[in-house]
């Protein structure tokens, strides 16, 4: 058996819940849930019918063999709509899956580079730089110091200067370079967003293999 706290507190959630009504739903009224004295109908292709009872819009919908629901329930009087409401649940379902898919989450990459960095590793990590921002990902570029090096901070800022002109083609500088203890930081953004870098290389992709069937197929003929 539960404790008297615990009955206590089970019995103001209880009285919580009657006194708000409980939890809200998000799905509309449909058909015979829908109580109200009349309604403003609306067609199923978007034609105004107007105000009707709410028994002349049920047998509207039976005939229709469609649905009744409820798109505005703040109108006086509310809004209601002839449509295939499991048709509608499933094609909003669709949109939201592809909605989800096409929003893309930005990535901040990191490159690390030394203040008198060897000019050969200086343009091996300059090409991931422009690799990472043509794929549209933000970069984050950290000049690191070390022993004596820290009182040279001129140098790591000439390295992100030659840096951000050299990349201007790919990427725009969003936060010029600062100090942050013994490193230097700059950030910089792509020109392109990720989705439209995506679309880009899908299309790549795809004229690329359409290339190869070409010539396989001008190699058989």
């Amino acid at each position: 058996m539960r404790g008297p706290a615990a009955q206590t507190r089970a019995a103001a959630v209880a009285r919580r819940h009657a006194t708000q009504g409980g939890a809200i739903s998000v799905e509309p009224r449909i058909n015979d849930r829908i109580r109200v004295p009349e309604v403003r109908l609306v067609g199923p292709n978007g034609e105004q019918v107007g105000i009707v009872r709410i028994e002349d819009a049920l047998r509207l919908a039976v005939e229709a063999d469609l649905d009744l629901v409820e798109v505005a329930p703040d109108g006086k009087p509310p809004v209601c709509k002839l449509m295939d409401y499991g048709k509608f649940k499933y094609e909003s379902a669709v949109k939201a899956r592809e909605d989800r898919k096409k929003q893309v989450n930005t990535v901040i990459k990191e490159m690390k580079l030394r203040p008198k960095i060897d000019p050969h590793d200086y343009e091996t990590k300059k090409g991931h730089v422009v690799r990472f921002l043509k794929q549209g990902d933000k970069v984050k570029i950290t000049i690191m110091f070390r022993g004596r090096e820290q009182s040279r901070p001129e140098l790591g800022y000439r390295l992100l200067q030659r840096m951000a002109e050299e990349i201007a083609e790919y990427g725009i500088v969003e936060s010029s370079p600062k100090q942050d203890g013994r490193n230097m930081i700059m950030v910089v953004a792509p020109t392109k967003k990720k989705a439209d870098a995506r679309a880009e290389r899908e299309a790549a992709r795809k004229s690329t293999g359409a290339d190869t069937t070409e010539a396989l197929d001008k190699s058989g003929a």
